[in-house]
Parts: C-alpha cells; structure tokens; sequence
C-alpha cells in the first residue's frame, strides 16, 4: 500500500475525536458539539456526515486500486493488489470495495472508511482514512456477487479440472469489519456456473443436476432453484422448487419477488412466510430466441428489467419484466445497432435506468405510467466524451457507478483519465474528478441514504 497524501496532523486533531462513549477507542468521528435535548427529540444530525462519497477505481494494469473523495476529488489513497486479475465490487452496506479474483480463488476488502453505525437512539456516522483489510474469502472461482438487504451473497462457480465444487458464502458489512471466521456458508457437490440470492435467513440458490437429467443446453448452468434456510452457520435445502429453468443465468429480487433467467423464459419465485412457490413467465416473440442471461431490480418497484443477448453481449433486447401480472414487455427505446450497451443500473431512488453504451452515450430512461403497467422511456442521451472513442484502450471499456446518497452517476472514461459526475436530475455533467490513470473499473462507497438502504 501506497500513501498518495500527508495527513495534516493538527487540522485531523481539530476536526476528529476519539469516540470512547460509543464503545469503539480505534474509531474516529467529525467533532460537532452536543446538544441538550429538553424536547426529548432525536438530533441525528449531530452525529452525521455530509459527504458525496468516496470512489474506488480499479487501475488498468488490474494490479492497483485507488479510493478518491468525491468531496473534493482528491486521491486519498492507492493500494497495490495481490493479483494481477481482478474485479471491482461493493458490499452490502457499500462500505467496502470488493476486489475479486476469480482466477486466483481469492476475494478481498478495502475499507473506504466511510460508514453508519445505528446506536439505537441515533445514528452515528464514521470517517477514516481508507485501508485494506485483513479480510478475505477464498474459494474455487468467485463468479457472481449479489447483494440485498444489508448481506452479501459470493457464488463460487467450482473447477471441474481441480475437483472443486461449488460454494456460496454470506457475508454482512459487520462481518467484514469483526473478521469473522464462521461465515455462513453452502456446500455443493459438484461445479456449476451459478448465482445466489440472500433474502433474510435464507438463500435462494441454484441447483445443477445430473447431466442426464439436466434440461440445460450448457450443463454447467443450473436448471432448478432451490430455497436453503440458514441453521448453525449453514444453509440446508428447505425446499426444492420444481419448475425446471434450463441454461439458468442472472438473478435479481425486490420487496416480494426473486427472479432468475432462463432459456425459455424467467422463473418467478415468491415467498410466503417460510414457504416458497414458483411461476414461469414464458419468452415472448421480440426475443428473437434470445435468452433473458441479465437481470436488474430495485427494492420499491415491482416491475424488473431484463436483457436477453447472444454470448458476447453485441446484440441486446431489453425488456420489463412485470411478475404480478406475468408478462414480459420489449421497450419502446432498444440500445442503438452501433452502440453496444456495456452496463446496466438503476438510480439510487429508482427514478431512472441507466444504459451506459461503448460509444460513450448515457442513456437514462424514466418511467411514466400506461393505462395498468408502469413503462419506461428515454429521457436523454447523454454524451460523456470529448474523445476519439477509437483511441479506448486495448480491453478497456466506460464505466459507470450509482450514487447511494443521491441522484447522481459517475462515468469513467479511459481515454481522458476522468471521472464525470451527473446530476439525474437536471441530465448535466456537474463536476470532473480527474483520475491520472485509465480506470477498468469503478465503485461508489459511502453512507447510502435510509429510503434507499433497505
């Protein structure tokens, strides 16, 4: 680890202090002066942070991870990797910057030093200098990384060729920050290209069968779901849902329902008390054949969205998926034949979808209201690049981030080494953090806003 910035020790004596009161003498806080409450009326804004963020930016030669303050575009600091091969992810509280090698078995923290504690009668906010933590998961390939509801779902696909099965471990913010050994955890007995979704003390997860009786065309994707119940640090099969999803690929779930894609259609699971049942949503002709591998969800809509695509993502249909009413919608707005869309995300308030395609256009799309269903429209096409997007460097690509704490995404673009941040809503670029180095990848970090950390 690099220190990119000198600590001015007196102004950090100034603006901090040591929170002994709250239990925790390591941990730090933004002095501000008590209050007497003789309304007996909470002041939690005594004990709270104004701040963007922090951002972690995955450097091209995948081998260094940089966090920057979105306060003020500084580089607070920069770690160098233990791998070569490496992706970017954020935790369940978004907290800490997942960095995930998936070819070297191996899933690493770094603390932004940016969270939210609940004291019970207020919420304390903390701010640190970033660090790497001592915390890690190890397990055969971590593939798919899924988070809700405060809990972090790593699927670990297995390797045929080592004899490694495949796995899932659940970890919380907290059990990071403890560096807990006894984490919850599901065993398999054979490999698969699988996804697990956390929903409270259970897991809906994946289940590849035999090869016999397995209705999937690639029989390293599952084609059954079943729902685990967590019992002494392991999950265990609670129930095995019927309904066959060949070639199962992508996953997402809001307040009610959790959604998996499958070559003929999308799987529907719902949960009824400890019970769970299962529906199917057939394609729809606008596929074209294409598999549904993609799916997108926020906590307070009860539509999803979808992206069905050949292998390699160059050609994309996207699609709102309505489980209540069991029906798939092609959208009026479609990514343009020369713009490969190359990510996917909903705002922070779910107000707006966003399409960040490799031309360098930011598509933001709003819903508005039908005569039953709620659709999606584009609202702008939002160019972030003043340059040749020819001159993208070898095997990089945009990214993109959500904001948890307001209505805004950052866009990374290689070519000019920056960040832009957007403002959702005015759809204008407001600021330009500049990076020194092509990024691959980036993450937002930080305290999300209580309507959106569910």
């Amino acid at each position: 680890m690099t220190n990119s910035f000198k600590f001015n020790l007196v102004a950090m004596a100034m603006s901090t202090l040591l929170l002994a009161s709250c239990g925790d003498a390591k941990t730090t806080i933004i002095e501000k002066d008590s209050i007497v409450d003789h309304d007996d009326h909470n002041h939690d804004d005594e004990f709270t942070i104004e701040s963007k963020g922090r951002l972690a930016a995955l450097m091209a030669d995948n081998t260094n991870a940089a966090i920057f303050d979105l306060d003020d575009g500084d580089l607070l600091d920069q770690f160098s990797l233990t791998y070569s091969s490496n992706s970017l992810n954020v935790s369940a509280d978004y907290r800490y910057a997942i960095i995930a090698s998936r070819s070297n078995d191996h899933v690493s923290f770094i603390d932004s030093g940016l969270w939210r504690e609940d004291h019970t009668a207020h919420l304390h906010d903390y701010k640190q200098a970033p660090q790497m933590s001592d915390f890690s998961l190890t397990g055969s390939r971590p593939t798919h990384i899924i988070k809700h509801d405060g809990k972090l779902a790593v699927f670990f696909d297995g390797n045929a060729d080592a004899g490694t099965s495949a796995s899932v471990q659940v970890v919380s913010d907290l059990d990071i920050t403890n560096e807990n050994n006894a984490i919850a955890s599901l065993d398999y007995t054979m490999n698969m290209h699988g996804a697990a979704e956390p929903r409270g003390e259970y897991l809906l997860s994946t289940v590849r069968r035999d090869d016999a009786d397995s209705t999937s065309n690639a029989k390293i994707l599952p084609d059954q779901v079943g729902g685990y119940h967590l019992h002494d640090g392991e999950y265990e099969l609670d129930k095995l849902l019927t309904l066959t999803c060949p070639d199962l690929h992508g996953a997402a779930q809001n307040h009610e329902y959790v959604l998996f894609g499958c070559g003929d259609g999308v799987l529907v699971a719902k949960q009824e008390n400890t019970a769970f049942t299962a529906a199917k949503i057939a394609n729809i002709d606008d596929l074209e054949g294409l598999r549904i591998g993609t799916l997108y969800s926020h906590e307070d809509l009860s539509s999803f969205i979808g992206v069905a695509s050949a292998h390699g993502g160059s050609h994309a249909i996207v699609v709102n998926i309505n489980p209540e009413a069991n029906t798939i919608e092609k959208l009026e707005w479609q990514p343009a034949a020369d713009a490969s869309a190359i990510s996917y995300a909903f705002s922070a308030a779910g107000e707006h979808f966003l399409v960040l395609d490799e031309q360098g256009y930011l598509n933001v799309l709003t819903q508005h209201q039908g005569n039953t269903e709620t659709h999606w429209e584009l609202a702008t096409r939002l160019d972030i690049s003043d340059e040749d997007v020819s001159q993208m460097p070898e095997g990089m690509s945009f990214s993109m981030t959500v904001a948890q704490n307001g209505d805004t995404v950052y866009v990374s673009d290689p070519i000019a080494q920056h960040v832009l941040q957007v403002d959702l809503e005015t759809l204008k670029v407001v600021n330009d953090i500049e990076l020194g180095f092509a990024a691959k990848s980036i993450t937002w970090l930080g305290i999300a806003e209580a309507e959106h950390d569910h």
